[in-house]
């Protein structure tokens, strides 16, 4: 009973952001406009986005396969690429994308895969994928590009912020791979800290889900030293992965028949969209990113396209890829369900 109210907690949180940020973008707007400048794109060059969205996907699928194969394991990439749907979609509908790799793990058990294997293998895939994102956002942020930072700076504390959440994220995690016992202390200093302030009712529980984190990258730094060629290829592969999703924009650009901005510049405005709302407590930063993308992209849209624009990038990069992959899940789920039903009557 205690998770049919949680679920439906979640499903109540998602659908009033999204109500909220459908209020937010389309208040005041003439629907008969919208729908005459989303009939300026052309339909044939908007291909690629979702050819974008699907790349994006199964190419967390490459990387779950070779990271499994070197541990011995002997995965079909099908199985694989189920991982990746079923991933993506719990991340999609969960803040800051944490439901998305306890249903992966989950899923991999009930194909046999121990929960060692599958914990370093995505301890991994979250650490690269992380860092490829702090990466582009450190590399805007040094160079800072004239032509960048002219529609960056009206936004920029907001762009910092999801910078410094992402780079505390990835510092805290290669701290959980390489210095699990700092990570212990600093986290039970915290924990006996928030206690005394009365904000834990049981800090023995947190004191054991420390424990469980902590323990899912038991092995990762070893495997780390031991692996280097692999995980610079994991490496260059989470770079195509993610740059994947962010073309998406570039190929909307270009469906309106614009010009004058290059393919780096919009790809990379994109990156720093997705910086700014990626460890944003919202699902799949729902609302942020809509936001966001009407205040960035209103100077080279043009203030006529910049919604649907909006409308197009972000129903495909995001809606599109949410119903891709509630439909692999919601069939994976049913398949699951038949097989362990067969099951109980062959016993």
């Amino acid at each position: 009973m205690k998770k049919f109210w949680k679920k439906a907690a979640n499903v109540a949180f998602l659908a009033a952001v999204f109500a909220l940020t459908v209020w937010a973008v389309f208040r005041g707007e003439n629907p008969r406009e919208i729908a005459a400048d989303l009939a300026k794109a052309d339909p044939a060059r908007l291909l690629p986005c979702v050819v974008c969205v699907v790349g994006f996907i199964l190419g967390e699928s490459v990387v779950i396969y070779h990271l499994t194969r070197s541990l011995g394991v002997g995965i079909r990439l099908g199985r694989c690429c189920l991982y990746s749907f079923i991933g993506f979609f719990y991340s999609a509908i969960t803040p800051s994308a944490s439901g998305g790799q306890p249903m992966q793990v989950l899923y991999m058990r009930r194909d046999g895969i121990p929960v060692a294997v599958s914990t370093v293998v995505l301890a991994i895939v979250t650490i690269t994928y992380k860092f490829v994102l702090v990466l582009a956002g450190a590399l805007v942020f040094l160079l800072r590009p004239p032509r960048l930072m002219v529609y960056l700076d009206p936004v920029a504390p907001i762009v910092y912020l999801g910078m410094v959440l992402n780079v505390v994220c990835v510092a805290g995690l290669l701290l959980a791979v390489f210095h699990p016992n700092l990570v212990r202390t600093l986290a039970r200093w915290g924990l006996g800290l928030l206690t005394r302030l009365k904000l834990f009712r049981s800090p023995e529980k947190q004191a054991q889900r420390l424990e469980r984190i902590l323990g899912q990258y038991q092995g990762t730094a070893d495997y780390f030293w031991s692996h280097k060629g692999l995980i610079l290829r994991v490496f260059f592969l989470t770079v195509a992965q993610r740059f994947s999703l962010f073309l998406v924009t570039w190929f909307t650009y270009r469906a309106f028949g614009l010009a004058g901005h290059t393919l780096p510049e919009v790809v990379s405005l994109q990156a720093m969209i997705s910086v700014a709302a990626d460890m944003l407590p919202l699902p799949g930063g729902m609302g942020v990113s809509e936001a966001l993308f009407l205040d960035i992209f209103r100077g080279v849209f043009g203030e006529e396209l910049v919604l649907p624009g909006m409308m197009i990038s972000r129903g495909i990069s995001y809606y599109t890829q949410l119903i891709l992959c509630a439909l692999v899940t919601a069939g994976a789920a049913l398949v699951w369900n038949l097989k362990r039903q067969k099951g109980r009557e062959l016993i």
